[in-house]
């Protein structure tokens, strides 16, 4: 069988970085998607030839077309793609303009929409295919000061259901993965920064620690392979209880 392509983006850092890993690991030729041309080229020289990469800003809707179009041209094939970019932006309620809204929602939730759209056209020629979106746990539960993110991770999730029940009858699964707690520098910053918000966060994580980049790569790794044939339409929190937990 051909090599499966794999499409990450933001790929080259972070969560993206982990499921980059892992997918190289595990014989899939990854094309990872960032705007940090310097980071995405030593991430590519350090994984090898299964790595690959694409410095676009998927902000810039109108022309992911022409962006998935190449990929496709070039590999002539799309097997998977995993849809972890993402920003945030911590914010008082009532100080979100309805710029800063939008543009969370552009880049967190129509971007998702615009690159699956473009993505499905070649997996439905296939008759396979498998994306993987990444959600929060913004979108389990109430999280103060981050509005804009929630709501599009809310979507998100709505989105994964309603693309599993059009699209699995096509052959393609779509699934999502709402990470809790991770270590990553950006999250032992936050956290320590804040100790209230850090005793929280384990006061209701049954497992009374954060996850590893690893935990959530394992889980979309399983969602995208033929290990989860059967599986289309789901929120797997990778977590350890947080979204569970009192």
């Amino acid at each position: 069988m051909n090599t499966k392509i794999a499409i990450v983006t933001g790929g080259a850092a972070g969560l993206g970085l982990a499921i980059t890993r892992k997918f190289v690991k595990e014989g899939i030729q990854v094309i990872m998607i960032g705007r940090n041309e310097a980071t995405l080229t030593a991430v590519a020289n350090e994984l090898g030839p299964l790595c690959a990469f694409r410095c676009y800003d998927l902000q810039d809707l109108a022309g992911i077309p022409a962006l998935i179009a190449g990929i496709y041209e070039e590999y002539q094939q799309i097997d998977i793609l995993v849809n972890n970019a993402g920003i945030n932006m911590k914010k008082a309620f009532l100080e979100v303009s309805d710029a800063d809204f939008a543009g969370i929602i552009h880049t967190n939730l129509q971007a998702v929409f615009a690159i699956s759209r473009e993505t499905v056209q070649y997996m439905s020629k296939a008759e396979s295919g498998a994306i993987v979106h990444i959600s929060s746990m913004a979108a389990q539960y109430g999280i103060p000061k981050v509005i804009a993110y929630s709501a599009a991770k809310t979507g998100v999730e709505g989105m994964t259901r309603a693309m599993a029940t059009e699209l699995s009858p096509l052959g393609i699964r779509i699934n999502c993965v709402a990470p809790g707690f991770i270590k990553t520098a950006m999250s032992a910053k936050a956290l320590d920064a804040d100790p209230e918000r850090k005793n929280k966060v384990f006061s209701r994580t049954p497992m009374g620690k954060m996850g590893e980049p690893e935990d959530v790569a394992e889980a979309v790794y399983f969602l995208s392979v033929d290990s989860s044939k059967y599986i289309t339409g789901i929120v797997m929190p990778v977590d350890g209880g947080n979204s569970i937990g009192f």
